[in-house]
């Protein structure tokens, strides 16, 4: 493919490796810049933390000219445009919040073509003042974030977005790439033809994030089960969502009173305090936002490490786009929901005033959605892909509550019919908690008022507790044998299959969950035991003082997983520092000497820590070594060793290639039988070999140049990983 006008001779993976610090590719993105610097459009459904930025950030450095990126997220600007900054990227952005004068040397900086990178609202493409300018400026690529914005169809519709079609109209040589975290295949479509995409070379990654964990606790009592969550991650950052401002100015009120750094952030506070609010998040100075909806796309905040839903979302997608925020820097995070159903009635007198037929069925079909998630017990995982058209093969995701806690079936046959008699007895007439009051023999009021002590079932189930009865109307509501009718004050009423089991022709069961640790998901910096706790506050430290006086949020010097690495690897030079991912040069030269001298004032006053002789070879610092990480990858070994091809293996197990390349990598490392002579030429893999020898560095880019497209990327990461075992 000819690359568009080049102002640069940087290649592809060089400019990953000098501009980023990044050794690899994450999946889709090569493809994805190619297809860019081709002059081809793209449509690319990536999930949070998925590398988004990098798919343009990459093509706006190599390319002669300006890429316009065009986001919603005028909050997160300033952010976006700082962490391109620091990588060496002439960036900056354009909205409401710059004073005039600032403006003007923007524009300046525009005409003068020497800005790589421009950060715009919707709205501001909208003007024509603002396009006659663009008109005159040599525009090297548009990309849309957050597309799906444009489609009626999708979870957060903006009429300003429609404006974006007349793109292609007035500028029709650039290319446009569109990008979005949450998109159905109706959303898509309808994406492309409203932007007036030219035959775009399309990605659907996977919605996997494969680094959070999510659960799911019934609602009992709420602020205790919160402080539990905060317990376990004290001193992270993470978000809380509530659906109220009452509730987030409540809730954050009474963390503050119990020594937690939190904030709230709400539509109803002034913007003034909003952004210093997010601000105070951004940088490390709070731990803990207690939010509505409002922030949930107004953080780009890498380092979160919780999020709590502490009432029902109102569909799958914004849950997802939220729970998003957590883990963008790719570490163990966790996304935990307390469910309640006194949160349904809720959304359900929201719903019930939209005067559109349709929309209101599309909303009521959205709450049951995540009702069903909430409530069912299979994979967390798995009923999330689903929806998006996704289908998780895995048996077990080994990352949610479900397939990390021991089930047991039970036969739950006479509680249901006791349950349902109660509620059949009455007229149908009642909600969850009388009829447990019934069944449980509560002497109240009301019981006495309605003479419900005087009928067969009263008291019937009062050797159990309540949460037991709860536990019973959830799956009986879940696998819809009962349901709830009416909008603020929902009643009980009994389904055509309730009746089968209420009158003794059916059975039901129902899966008992005892919850288990949380186990890990496989990853090379995966858990606290991967890198050294007490250097990493010291680098934190050392990276909010760099940040303050940058003024910048602390992700934006280094991310969480980059200083993890540090503190496994325990670079002593800077040339071991440039092999740490994500340390580009521009960070290299403008940080690295204090990272340097903290890690070795750290190692001499704590003489007894053993250094790996050799730590940027096979098996990284904290691993136990000899089996690989996950059940996933023994499938991949067992499959190669049966005789099967890469593709062969990749076919079998529904996995790209890619991923199977990578297992493969990963089982070299840790020293398992590969015939390597199977998967690359011997006389190639001398090749390879000898020239990373003579460069004496492990970086991929230099061998994928020098090949000049001879050797994979896939062929050199294997042969790396041979070459480190085989040297030591």
């Amino acid at each position: 493919m000819e690359e568009h006008a080049s102002k640069n001779a940087l290649p592809v993976f060089d400019t990953l490796k000098k501009v980023f610090g990044f050794q690899s590719f994450r999946p889709n993105q090569v493809e994805i810049i190619r297809s860019i610097l081709g002059g081809k459009d793209v449509f690319a459904v990536m999930p949070t933390g998925g590398g988004k930025s990098l798919c343009y950030q990459l093509p706006a450095k190599l390319l002669d000219g300006t890429a316009v990126v065009i986001s919603p997220l005028i909050s997160l600007m300033k952010d976006q445009v700082d962490a391109a900054v620091e990588n060496g990227i002439s960036a900056a952005f354009i909205n409401s919040s710059l004073a005039t004068q600032e403006t003007a040397a923007v524009f300046r900086r525009l005409r003068d073509n020497s800005i790589e990178l421009l950060y715009i609202a919707p709205e501001r493409f909208a003007m024509t003042n603002f396009l006659e300018t663009l008109k005159g400026v040599r525009i090297s690529l548009f990309a849309v974030d957050e597309a799906h914005c444009i489609s009626e169809w999708g979870h957060d519709f903006r009429p300003d977005y429609l404006s974006l079609s007349n793109i292609v109209k007035t500028f029709p040589k650039a290319p446009i790439a569109a990008f979005t975290a949450t998109a159905t295949p109706k959303v898509q479509d309808d994406i492309i033809v409203r932007l007036g995409l030219r035959q775009p070379f399309t990605v659907r990654a996977s919605f996997d994030r494969q680094n959070l964990f999510y659960r799911v606790e019934g609602k009992r009592d709420l602020t205790a089960q919160i402080m539990n969550v905060l317990g376990k991650h004290a001193g992270e950052p993470g978000i809380i969502y509530r659906t109220t401002r009452d509730s987030v100015d409540s809730l954050s009120g009474f963390l503050s009173g119990q020594g937690i750094k939190a904030l709230p952030y709400h539509a109803g506070l002034e913007q003034e305090e909003r952004k210093a609010n997010q601000e105070a998040f951004s940088k490390d100075e709070v731990h803990v936002i207690v939010a509505t909806i409002a922030f949930g796309m107004g953080i780009d905040k890498s380092n979160v490490r919780f999020v709590i839903h502490a009432d029902l979302p109102k569909n799958i997608e914004g849950y997802y786009q939220e729970t998003g925020r957590a883990g963008r820097d790719g570490e163990p995070s966790d996304c935990v929901l307390f469910f309640g159903r006194e949160d349904i009635p809720r959304i359900r007198y929201f719903i019930d005033q939209i005067t559109n037929d349709a929309e209101r069925e599309i909303a009521l079909k959205k709450l049951n959605q995540v009702v069903r998630y909430a409530s069912h017990n299979v994979c967390r995982r798995k009923q999330v892909l689903e929806y998006f058209g996704e289908d998780y093969a895995a048996d077990n995701c080994n990352a949610c509550d479900i397939c990390t806690g021991k089930v047991e079936k039970v036969d739950i046959t006479i509680d249901a019919q006791i349950f349902m008699s109660a509620l059949s007895r009455t007229g149908q007439r009642f909600g969850i908690m009388h009829i447990i009051d019934i069944v449980t023999g509560a002497d109240t009021k009301r019981i006495r008022e309605l003479q419900h002590d005087t009928i067969k079932t009263y008291g019937a189930g009062k050797d159990k507790d309540k949460n037991h009865w709860r536990f019973i109307a959830d799956e009986l509501l879940a696998q819809e044998v009962i349901y709830q009718d009416g909008g603020t004050y929902p009643v009980l009423k009994l389904a055509e299959a309730g009746k089968s089991i209420l009158f003794g022709k059916e059975k039901i069961s129902a899966l008992k969950r005892e919850e288990t640790k949380k186990k890990s998901r496989a990853g090379k910096w995966s858990g606290p035991e991967d890198y050294d706790q007490a250097l990493f506050e010291k680098l934190r430290v050392l990276r909010k003082r760099l940040a303050d006086e940058q003024r910048v949020p602390p992700y934006i010097i280094f991310s969480d997983k980059t200083l993890h690495e540090m503190c496994g690897r325990y670079p002593s030079s800077l040339h071991d520092l440039a092999l740490i991912s994500g340390v580009g040069d521009a960070k290299l030269e403008r940080y690295g000497d204090e990272f340097i001298t903290e890690i070795k004032a750290y190692l001499k006053e704590n003489p007894g820590i053993t250094v790996p002789a050799n730590p940027f070879s096979c098996v990284p610092s904290g691993h136990a070594g000899g089996k690989p990480k996950g059940e996933t990858f023994e499938k991949t070994y067992e499959l190669f060793k049966q005789g099967l091809s890469v593709g062969e293996v990749a076919k079998s197990r529904n996995l790209a290639e890619a991923t199977i390349t990578a297992h493969i990598e990963q089982l070299i490392m840790e020293g398992r039988d590969i015939d390597i002579d199977r998967l690359i030429d011997p006389g190639k893999r001398d090749e390879i070999g000898k020239l990373f020898l003579t460069l004496r560095s492990w970086q991929l880019y230099p061998v994928i140049e020098h090949f000049k497209g001879a050797v994979s990327y896939e062929e050199a990461k294997i042969v790396r990983a041979y070459m480190r075992c085989k040297t030591g």
